[in-house]
């Protein structure tokens, strides 16, 4: 059976029922349908954090064409809790509808270790990226409109940086010029599209508090410079308002569940190699409030998903993870050990052993956060027990647990020893979690320690331009802030085809922006686009409705 096939065989609880296993009241939820709802932002606000609630991070090796199952494995992790008898949840990302159509697929786990309804979790769900979007074009209309009606700020139209946002792959749409035609029409300048996972509303939505805290951080944001090049805040059009109100009901928490009925929150979902990759902060906390258990996860890789994770969503929210677990598949260890994607069937221990490079080196990095961590092996039929083998002594020499796991093909069952080392490991008090640098280090000094301690580069390359940009940025109180590192998610280096543990390079920074609102600077680094485009096959090709008015295609 296909995914979509297995979620549609499903025996879905009434969402009522599964508030009701977290002691949620009804009063507290607001259904949409049967099998989804968001739950009331001031009931979770009253309640307090379980005195031992464990937060459990899950990662992955450099992601490769050949998939590693990281959202399956959390899926798999939080059913195989409960299996054994804990109490645990599972917090995620809402999926974008960009690699829904694009390359990548859906994200809401695979096989038997899916949370559902999985087709209206990757497309339109509860309507959130639907409201980021519109709150996120919201302000752009008001600083166009603001500038044809006197432009009483003085913004400066050559400096206006806030970009307009769409929930789709679209190339085209990167680099723009508006307001083309007769004066009527405003004045025309360079404007561009982000994705709406990767724009600044998108990360103060997920790192928000509460409604007052998304306000003010929306308030906060930068928008453009002055005549004088001072910078101008998105409080200085009265934007913050009207925005909040537009995210009001979104703020709230969508709980669904696995396929065996355990409860799981989706909410929020910037890219990780893009922007922090981490679902929000309320969902999360909020968790805490109801399960013993908390597994989340990250997106990408660990240099990426985890890094930003432990340095930005931890940072920021006062979140202390008690152990983290690193997806690996031995098809992708492989692929990182040099075999093409279409030789991956036959054994090769050689090339497991390789690719186990790249495995190591995410696990001294998150060694250096001070949080115990494990190695999941998501099961495939083709894995030979050789192979297997390889990786379990990898892992032996470093001190690592490692389970495998067949949650793909037997749900929770399949995932109980994992569950157990991973409760074992979260429950074991060995994590003393610190980020990677403090607070006060000047923002090019932390770009270089990712740069060198997390990617292994040997520096960063940086222009005078950029290098400016960030000590402007400093002089005006921005030097607190973390960084969030774009790149390419294939490599820890910027080249994509530099797989395994590359090193001798170094980090080119093209690009610093600021998310004053959000509480990070983004440094673009390499190719990466903060617009994807849509590949020559695209995913969208193949997703229509049948005769019965089904959805095909969708994965």
């Amino acid at each position: 059976m296909s995914d979509i096939d297995i979620a549609r065989a499903a025996n879905l609880r009434p969402i009522g029922d599964i508030a009701n296993t977290l002691n949620i009241p009804a009063k507290a939820i607001k259904s949409y349908g049967n099998d989804k709802a968001k739950v009331s932002l001031p009931w979770l606000e009253a309640q307090e954090k379980r005195e031992k609630a464990r937060l459990i991070l899950v990662t992955a090796i450099s992601p490769t064409p050949a998939g590693e199952g990281k959202t399956t494995t959390s899926i798999g992790l939080t059913d195989g809790l409960n299996k054994i008898g804990k109490n645990a949840m599972v917090c995620l990302r809402e999926p974008s509808l960009g690699p829904c159509f694009g390359m990548k697929g859906g994200a809401a786990g695979g096989g038997y270790a899916q949370v559902v309804p999985m087709e209206d979790i990757n497309l339109h769900f509860t309507g959130d990226f639907h409201a980021i979007g519109a709150a996120n074009n919201l302000l752009a209309a008001l600083i166009d409109n603001h500038v044809y009606w006197e432009n009483d700020l003085d913004i400066d139209v050559r400096r206006i940086s806030w970009r307009r946002g769409l929930d789709m792959n679209d190339r085209s749409l990167r680099d723009i010029v508006t307001s083309l035609g007769s004066a009527v029409n405003g004045y025309p300048r360079q404007g561009g599209f982000d994705i709406t996972v990767a724009s600044e509303v998108m990360a103060c939505f997920c790192l928000a508090e509460n409604l007052a805290d998304l306000q003010k951080r929306l308030g906060d944001m930068v928008i453009g410079e002055t005549g004088k090049r001072e910078l101008v805040k998105a409080s200085a059009l009265k934007a913050h308002g009207p925005m909040t109100v537009l995210l009001k009901d979104a703020l709230e928490p969508n709980l669904v569940q696995t396929l065996e009925n355990n409860p799981a929150f989706i909410h929020g979902g910037p890219f990780a190699n893009i922007a922090h990759g981490c679902n929000t902060v309320i969902a999360t906390k909020a968790a805490l409030k109801l399960a013993d258990y908390v597994v989340t996860e990250a997106g990408f890789g660990a240099d990426l998903g985890a890094e930003k994770f432990f340095d930005i969503k931890c940072r920021k929210a006062g979140l202390t993870p008690n152990a983290v677990v690193v997806v690996a598949t031995i098809r992708a260890l492989k692929m990182h050990g040099g075999v093409p994607k279409d030789a991956l069937s036959g054994e090769n221990v050689p090339a497991v052993e390789k690719g186990c490079a790249n495995l190591g080196r995410h696990l001294e990095n998150i060694a250096k956060y001070g949080v115990p961590t494990m190695v999941a092996i998501n099961r495939f039929n083709a894995d030979s027990d050789a192979e297997v083998a390889a990786v379990k002594r990898f892992c032996a020499d470093r001190g690592v647990m490692v389970a495998l796991a067949n949650h793909w093909a037997e749900g929770g069952a399949g995932a109980t020893d994992l569950a157990q080392k991973a409760a074992d490991l979260a429950d074991s008090d060995q994590a003393d979690f610190q980020p990677l640098y403090d607070d006060g280090l000047g923002l090019l000094e932390k770009i270089e320690s990712v740069a060198t301690k997390i990617y292994r580069a040997d520096g960063i390359e940086v222009d005078a331009k950029v290098r400016n940009q960030l000590k402007a940025w400093e002089e005006a109180d921005f030097g607190q802030l973390p960084v969030c590192i774009a790149k390419t998610q294939y490599s820890f280096s910027v080249d994509p085809t530099r797989i395994g543990a590359p090193t001798g390079y170094t980090l080119p920074v093209r690009e610093v922006r600021l998310s004053a609102g959000a509480g990070f600077i983004v440094a673009i680094c390499g190719a990466v686009m903060t617009m994807p485009g849509l590949p020559r096959v695209p995913a969208a090709n193949s997703i229509h409705l049948n005769a019965d008015g089904q959805i095909e295609g969708l994965f």
